[in-house]
């Protein structure tokens, strides 16, 4: 399993790649994240969020959701013409 506060994210001339089974398009990712949140209480007490701001991110672990492998996702190049549709 990856440790690293933080994993590499994809951008648009990479992504993520399975090494053990060649997935390119189903990942299990745990990520952590510090929000701001506007919320609407209504005179009932129930809550609305109305707005959310991402202050911190951070992706701490990329599984294979195909082959279960927890160690194998790797970065790699996109393919030559621009963002794949995977």
């Amino acid at each position: 399993m990856t440790t690293s506060s933080n994993v590499a994210m994809p951008d648009e001339h990479t992504r993520w790649r399975c090494a053990r089974c060649g997935n390119l398009t189903r990942f299990d990712v745990v990520r952590s994240q510090r929000v701001r949140e506007y919320w609407h209480v209504a005179l009932s007490g129930d809550a609305t969020v109305e707005e959310t701001e991402i202050l911190e991110g951070a992706v701490t672990s990329v599984g294979c959701r195909w082959c279960g492998a927890q160690d194998q996702v790797e970065l790699v190049p996109r393919p030559e013409g621009g963002p794949s549709a995977d």
